[in-house]
């Protein structure tokens, strides 16, 4: 028996794509050099961005809060350089490029 399609089936959600804004943005970051301390400060802006917002008495002011410190703390340990380079120092690490 042949199935057909429902009507008020929701149609499929398109694949997401990459804003232009982000495409562009990524190459001035990447041909930029990183300055002495940078991670570090990306680290204390994601602690602070938790630490200011987490007692706040509106739950969007900490959902936002936490994703900010999510993705700061992310930047500051993966960042361009951030985590491979960390990596470098250990003794398993010195075979990461």
């Amino acid at each position: 028996m042949a199935t057909r399609k429902r009507a008020d089936a929701p149609a499929p959600a398109p694949a997401p794509r990459t804003r232009p804004s982000a495409r562009r943005a990524k190459p001035v970051d990447n041909g930029r050099g990183s300055f002495p301390g940078e991670h570090w400060m990306v680290l204390g802006a994601g602690l602070a961005a938790w630490a200011l917002t987490r007692k706040h008495p509106s739950g969007v002011v900490r959902a936002l809060g936490m994703a900010a410190g999510t993705a700061l703390v992310g930047r500051a340990a993966s960042g361009r350089d951030g985590l491979s380079k960390l990596l470098r120092f250990t003794p398993l690490g010195r075979r990461v490029r």
